[in-house]
């Protein structure tokens, strides 16, 4: 696998997963609304940008939401960067992980906001120039954020919520699976022997899975503490083998019966697994789908083929939202993910995560080069 970076901080590994053809499929109406973009204003004692004021509504009845593009207030010290992955803690605060810029070693690529979208702080420079997943747990009376880290990084860390790091490891040697550098010497080299994690899944015990979306396509399950137990996947043509296992989820709709969901991005579907690792099912008809989060009945995947889907316990697409997959998928070249002006309000360019917050509205993060954060306000 190449690290060539073709577009700014991006790597090829997202611009071939997209070249990938994934026609909508007939269940799936274009849903077309606009919004007005992000107008720069001043407060002291920085100069931010400013959320978007104008909105419109995507879906439906109980699936209708409110969209604002450019939600969040991003000082003027700091600069966007490729947006990649959302998470919610318990104060309904939104933690948003850039890629960010390896050469930028002194900018943090973590920033959290309130829920009106106003800058709280910001830290974690360590993951600039590979920032990827990351997600908020509780445990105890104390809440956490975990992330994954690619690209020159590949390292994992537990850290607390204002930024101080309680761990951080590398490629776990037990699986015997990666070339020796990768727990010791990482260099951004890419391919099946190298260590890229990119999302986490968490069980109601505190173990986790790590899915190494980039390197060697194998889920990793550790105990609560970071310590490896076993792994699945691996590459393939699916049935429990991948192409690109970018995102994870924990299905706990069915408390009796939990499930992995796996998105296998590449392959455009979602794979389904037991707690052992042991494939269940394969859902079709997705567009690069690229990470899941879950609330009451619903999971929520975001498709970096341009669009958002809601699914119901049974896997059935309830609602598709903001989606541009035509556009999008005529662009060979990628040039409107560098194009801000080619962006249209109401429309999703390349979601790469969602998250519910906890008053059930959703948080959009595109792959996009001068980044973007969207929030869809639920109607009902």
């Amino acid at each position: 696998m190449s690290n060539l970076d073709l577009l700014g901080t991006t790597t090829k590994t997202e611009n071939a997963s997209l070249a990938v053809d994934t026609a909508s499929p007939p269940r799936r109406e274009f849903l077309k609304s606009a919004v007005n973009a992000a107008a720069a204003v001043a407060i002291a004692p920085y100069i931010i940008t400013s959320p978007s004021q104008a909105s419109n509504v995507l879906g439906t009845d109980e699936y209708a939401y409110e969209i604002h593009h450019q939600c969040v207030e991003l000082p003027s010290q700091y600069t966007w960067q490729t947006t990649h992955n959302v998470a919610v803690d318990a104060s309904n605060n939104l933690y948003v992980i850039h890629e960010g810029r390896a050469n930028l070693k002194d900018h943090p690529s973590i920033f959290v906001f309130d829920e009106n979208g106003k800058f709280i702080r910001a830290f974690g420079k360590q993951f600039q120039g590979g920032g990827h997943g990351i997600e908020v747990r509780t445990e105890g009376k104390e809440q956490f954020l975990y992330v994954a880290a690619y690209q020159q990084v590949k390292s994992f860390a537990k850290l607390t919520l204002s930024g101080d790091v309680v761990w951080e490891k590398r490629a776990p040697e037990q699986a015997k699976i990666y070339h020796p550098d990768e727990a010791t010497n990482p260099a951004q080299v890419w391919g099946r022997d190298r260590f890229m994690p990119t999302n986490f899944a968490f069980l109601p015990n505190g173990e986790f899975f790590l899915a190494d979306g980039y390197g060697s396509f194998y889920i990793h399950h550790f105990d609560k503490d970071g310590k490896w137990l076993s792994a699945f996947g691996g590459a393939g043509d699916g049935k429990g083998k991948f192409n690109t296992p970018h995102g994870l989820w924990i299905d706990d709709r069915d408390s009796s019966n939990l499930k992995i969901v796996v998105t296998d991005r590449a392959h455009n579907t979602l794979q389904i697994f037991d707690l052992k690792g042991n494939y269940l099912q394969t859902i079709e008809g997705f567009g690069l789908p690229a990470n899941v989060d879950s609330q009451g009945d619903l999971l929520l995947v975001p498709e970096l083929k341009a669009r958002v889907s809601l699914l119901d316990k049974s896997y059935n697409t309830v609602a598709t939202l903001g989606s541009d997959v035509e556009r999008i998928s005529a662009d060979s070249g990628f040039k409107i993910r560098q194009d801000e002006k080619s962006w249209q309000d109401g429309r999703f360019v390349h979601p790469h995560d969602a998250c519910f917050d906890l008053k059930g509205n959703i948080y959009v993060a595109e792959w996009v080069n001068t980044g973007r954060v969207s929030k869809l306000v639920k109607k009902s």
